[in-house]
């Protein structure tokens, strides 16, 4: 175990994840649950969630420079962009997934199972085959904190799918106390999920077929040693970059952590940006953290 910097060394195939010479900075700040860090490389700058100021916030990395990007953003918490370019976002508020056009315009992709209202949709991830996956926890209805409390219609919290051509949504995954974030491998065989409701909050992985829109398996991949899992995204050789109390864990695809990225405050989510995808933009609870990696992350579009 090695502190060099703002890194911790704990095995050493961590030592070409990092450079010794490289500095976690803080980007911006005055939130109060950031969350959900999208990555646009049309326009280099990153969007991300401020979720209980129901507000959606934009940094730009070509000037430094913080906006609103989107108030109020319909408690907004995931997002991601799908492989057109175009912001898809869970959002607490309306209980849905959505998405942003190119003319700004919100176009809702899904409310409702077998009519009935989701919970809160948390995160959200799209396949190379356009197929939306997410996970509906119930943390946007709990309290009107980050959403609008209110009872549970599904009386669960699952992982749901959305067809690419017809719309339709299923259930993927039935099995979890509360399902947050998730990601794919890089080759999309298989598909990662957090469980922020189990007592070890563990990080969970599936077989994926994707023709079919289906998992199967469901293992216990790795526990939380440091306040809990919750938002991650894969590099592009396997290894899982993963939020945590104390920062970010990068984990190797066998489970073991390789080494930690300290941020000062706990880490909800993350994604990979930069004109390379080796910078790494971090949501801590109140702030908008980088570092950048000798690393890539998984290129999506």
């Amino acid at each position: 175990m090695t502190r060099q910097g703002d890194f911790e060394h704990l095995d050493e195939r961590f030592g070409p994840c990092v450079k010794g010479s490289a500095r976690v900075e803080k980007l911006a700040e005055g939130c109060r649950w950031a969350e959900g860090p999208a990555y646009f490389p049309a326009g280099r700058y990153v969007v991300w969630s401020d979720i209980p100021n129901d507000r959606m916030m934009k940094w730009d990395e070509t000037n430094g420079v913080t906006s609103v990007f989107r108030q109020p953003a319909g408690y907004t918490n995931g997002n991601t962009v799908d492989r057109q370019g175009r912001l898809v976002s869970a959002e607490h508020g309306f209980r849905s997934v959505t998405r942003t056009e190119f003319d700004g315009t919100v176009t809702t992709l899904a409310d409702r199972f077998e009519g009935k209202r989701f919970n809160s949709p948390n995160d959200v991830v799209v396949s190379s085959d356009g197929a939306i996956w997410f996970t509906d926890p119930a943390y946007g209805i709990d309290s009107d904190y980050e959403g609008h409390k209110a009872e549970s219609e599904i009386g669960g919290c699952h992982v749901y799918r959305i067809d690419p051509a017809t719309g339709d949504v299923s259930i993927v995954a039935d099995d979890f106390v509360r399902p947050n974030g998730l990601a794919f491998s890089p080759d999309e065989t298989r598909l990662y999920i957090t469980d922020t409701g189990h007592p070890d909050r563990p990080c969970r992985v599936f077989d994926v077929d994707l023709a079919a829109g289906k998992l199967s398996g469901g293992s216990v991949w790795a526990k939380a040693t440091n306040g809990g899992f919750d938002g991650f995204r894969f590099d592009s050789e396997g290894r899982c970059w993963m939020s945590a109390a104390d920062g970010v864990h990068c984990i190797d695809p066998d489970g073991t952590v390789l080494g930690k990225v300290f941020i000062p405050e706990p880490v909800a989510n993350l994604v990979f940006g930069g004109p390379k995808r080796n910078r790494l933009f971090i949501c801590g609870t109140s702030s908008l953290y980088s570092v950048l990696l000798p690393v890539n992350g998984v290129k999506t579009f």
